[in-house]
């Protein structure tokens, strides 16, 4: 029997607190908390009726501390599951260490106003140390480390899907099928057509800087930055077909450099439409991708956040959004002294989560491994003190959980190569 504390009422919160309620023998009470509390009361009032599990919801701000903990000592939960936005992780981190409790997330931090000259700083000194300059990483967190350890806690950080399955994918390839790993792509292909003449499947703010942002790769144990979407590649996805793909900076590819230090290269690859790379160019050369505020007739905005209020809200597009995705790994290396490649990889369809759960499948392939994540750390599978990411523990039970609830893997043990 275990309580869990949902922070967050978005798209992927949806879906990951819908397949909780899936699982009401683990997840026997539930608590969903928002800065709208009737948003939290609407997907309660849904729900209730189809699961056993209990429902109560509350109101929070994220961002202050206190609030959470007032929240947390009145719930007393076993897990607080943090699947609000990435700029409230660390606020999120600093209340369950006050409060004595586990935590998990879906996103490494990112702060939300990347102008702030005392954040530039900082910034400015991590991008030299780490070889980056990506406004998201996991050294914030990271940095929690020795705190979660003395306070006997587990901190489990990123438990999507990229990051997150793909991490347990190296994990699981590392353990089963190689002796030695060279290289590892990572491909990200959404084939979903929503109908819109531009809108991001997930936060506009995240999504659009994170692919603004330079590039970047490992290699021998060095990153290597270029400039945003210099590197083209096209591949042929099972189920989705001929994609063009780019290739973009990624979390999981500074957890894997550390966690499997012998790899000689990974890379990250996401597949974009000719339009939506034609929309996002043009609103970066417009500014309306800043987040310098600006004046307007008297009122400071920020420009991409006034952008975000135009654009379709990612949680109104499962209705209308047809196609697949398909996200996976591809690696070489050795097995038994002989070359080897494989690939594992997961194909979603998004109309059919919409008929499942409400939603679109890029919240689905968020949301489950999310609740997966949750249930090993409840179940006692993934449990150690200290900060870690998905690669850190045993991928078999969560790769079998996520075969369970939604989203089952593919082998193909002689793919077509990136070059």
């Amino acid at each position: 029997m275990s309580k869990v504390l949902v922070i967050g009422c978005g798209g992927v919160a949806s879906v990951a607190i819908s397949k909780c309620c899936q699982v009401s023998d683990v997840f026997t009470e539930l608590c969903i908390a928002s800065r709208t509390k009737t948003k939290c009361d609407a997907l309660a009032a849904k729900l209730a009726p189809t699961t056993r599990t209990k429902i109560t919801t509350a109101q929070v701000d994220a961002d202050d501390v206190q609030q959470l903990c007032d929240l947390i000592n009145s719930y007393k939960p076993d897990l607080v599951m943090n699947i609000a936005l990435p700029y409230q992780d660390l606020t999120i981190m600093d209340a369950c260490l006050a409060c004595g409790v586990n935590y998990m997330d879906t996103a490494n931090y990112e702060p939300e106003n990347t102008d702030d000259l005392a954040w530039r700083a900082i910034y400015e000194k991590r991008c030299k140390e780490a070889g980056f300059s990506a406004y998201f990483d996991y050294s914030w967190q990271w940095a929690y480390k020795k705190k979660f350890e003395d306070a006997g806690l587990t901190a489990l950080l990123g438990c999507g899907f990229d990051p997150g399955v793909t991490q347990a994918y190296c994990a699981y390839a590392a353990k089963h099928e190689f002796d030695s790993i060279d290289t590892i792509d990572i491909l990200d292909c959404n084939g979903g057509d929503h109908g819109y003449a531009f809108a991001t499947n997930f936060n506009p703010e995240i999504n659009l800087r994170e692919v603004s942002a330079p590039g970047s790769y490992m290699e021998n144990g060095k990153w290597v930055e270029i400039p945003p979407m210099s590197i083209k590649r096209e591949y042929n996805f099972d189920q989705v077909g001929q994609k063009d793909m780019y290739l973009l900076h990624h979390e999981e590819i500074e957890s894997l450099g550390k966690n499997l230090p012998d790899v000689k290269r990974i890379r990250f690859f996401m597949t974009f439409g000719q339009s939506y790379l034609d929309h996002m160019r043009c609103l970066e050369d417009v500014g309306m991708l800043s987040t310098t505020p600006i004046n307007y007739n008297g009122q400071e905005i920020v420009p991409i956040q006034f952008l975000k209020a135009l654009l379709p809200d990612p949680a109104s597009l499962g209705p209308r959004t047809k196609g697949k995705t398909n996200i996976g790994c591809i690696f070489t290396g050795k097995k038994d002294g002989k070359d080897k490649t494989y690939y594992i990889y997961n194909v979603c369809d998004h109309q059919e989560c919409y008929r499942e759960v409400g939603s679109q499948a890029i919240s689905y392939t968020t949301g489950v491994p999310a609740m997966c994540g949750a249930l090993m750390m409840l179940t006692g599978e993934w449990t150690k003190p200290g900060v870690y990411t998905v690669e850190e523990f045993n991928p078999d039970p969560f790769l079998d959980a996520l075969d369970k609830y939604g989203l089952p893997r593919s082998e193909n043990h002689d793919p077509v190569l990136v070059d």
